[in-house]
């Protein structure tokens, strides 16, 4: 991937994040920045929210961004101070966990990522008068723990969905999704996507009388930050030719953004197909016309409710799931492309003239695509919502493998 194209994109987002923050009520004392060590202090305050990142960090345009957007809102709801600590390697999650917990102002510390499950279970016990929040993490049985959990198998069903009803029309019959680490909170995109395009078969047969099969392709890159592994993931599918491809992997879904933007640009198009799907923020702006949509992972939404127990004496350990029906998971709209736009706009991050280019192409591309595609993407949230239809959620590798064979998943080489 183009290195400085990444860099400017980081520091668009880096920016419309600072922006979002403004939008805000204001914080309640004037901000301040200090660096002891990889600590960040963005509020001076008796108590603060710590939030610990994984090796992926910040900078990767889904995941960890919104976590940091959801701590940062709360910061200054309620009045507290926020501290952002970067591991480095997996050896810092207890060293970092530890540091907060024995700091004496952490009102709440957040562990971002699965990858952090058993550095918080051991510190956690440590230190229990300390609360702890992880998300992706499942620490149900410690009462100074909330585990933020999401049904990221609902809201990818839905990308899954638009992805076979969207390559149909294009008289396309392969569909993909790239991922990062394989681990099993990233089981329940995979499957969740699958089983998304299988719905869709019959979605086709009971509204046009045809039979339509799909092959379904997924790639573990190993990683969550590394776009070149993306892209060299994204560029084995088209090979194949893959026309609708998901990313859920972090920073390194990067890459599979560019891989389809140039391949769309080879093909002499300013817009799918192919096509990319975001992940956990909305990513339609990144290549504005190439991204079909984003599945939005709120995790702000935990991350903010969580933080809203502990600033308001109702922490209780547990679990915190979020899914279609609690708001928790999603698909993108033009409304929130929108809001993101004029932040961008207001921040000065994006000039008048380009964001309308970037709103206007992506109405277009959206535009483009039939309305029975969009309203079967919504029969399928109903029929979730309302228990109708059952997303699968894998939990063992034993299930997964299952589940792959019954819905007929290939791993892309």
């Amino acid at each position: 991937m183009n290195s400085k194209l990444l860099a400017a994109i980081l520091a668009v987002v880096v920016v419309i994040i600072a922006a979002v923050l403004l939008a805000w009520p204001p914080a309640q004392a004037p901000a301040t920045t200090t660096s002891p060590g990889a600590q960040t202090t963005t509020q001076a305050a008796k108590q603060s929210i710590y939030v610990i990142y994984d090796i992926g960090g910040r900078g990767d345009l889904s995941f960890n961004d919104m976590a940091y957007l959801g701590a940062s809102k709360a910061a200054r709801d309620f009045g507290l101070g926020l501290k952002e600590v970067q591991s480095k390697t997996q050896d810092d999650y207890v060293p970092n966990l530890r540091a907060a917990a024995r700091s004496g102002d952490a009102a709440l510390i957040v562990a971002v990522g699965f990858l952090m499950t058993d550095a918080v279970k051991q510190v956690s016990q440590e230190y229990p008068n300390a609360k702890f929040a992880i998300v992706d993490g499942y620490v149900p049985d410690r009462p100074n723990v909330v585990s933020i959990l999401f049904r990221e198998n609902e809201g990818s069903a839905l990308v899954g969905a638009l992805a076979a009803l969207t390559a149909y029309y294009y008289n396309c019959t392969k569909v993909g999704i790239v991922l990062g680490m394989e681990i099993p909170v990233l089981w329940k995109f995979e499957i969740g996507y699958a089983y998304g395009v299988r719905w869709a078969e019959r979605y086709v047969k009971q509204k046009f009388g045809k039979d339509i099969k799909f092959d379904i392709y997924y790639i573990y890159t190993g990683s969550f930050n590394d776009p070149a592994k993306g892209k060299q993931a994204a560029e084995v599918m088209l090979s194949q030719g893959v026309c609708v491809i998901y990313q859920a992997a972090g920073a390194t879904g990067l890459g599979v953004f560019e891989a389809v933007a140039e391949a769309g640009k080879r093909a002499g198009r300013t817009m799918g197909p192919p096509f990319a799907i975001g992940v956990d923020a909305d990513q339609d702006y990144i290549k504005p016309g190439f991204i079909l949509a984003s599945m939005m992972k709120r995790v702000d939404v935990g991350v903010y409710k969580a933080a809203e127990m502990a600033a308001r004496g109702t922490f209780k350990g547990g679990v915190l799931e979020l899914g279609l029906k609690d708001g928790g998971v999603g698909v993108s709209t033009l409304d929130d492309l929108t809001q993101f736009i004029e932040i961008g706009v207001r921040a000065g991050a994006v000039r008048q003239e380009d964001a309308q280019n970037i709103v206007n192409t992506v109405r277009a591309m959206r535009s483009q695509i039939p309305s029975w595609v969009w309203e079967g993407v919504d029969v399928l949230k109903q029929d979730i919502i309302s228990g109708r239809e059952k997303v699968p959620l894998p939990t063992t590798q034993d299930e997964v493998n299952a589940l792959r064979r019954e819905l007929g998943l290939g791993a892309a080489k």
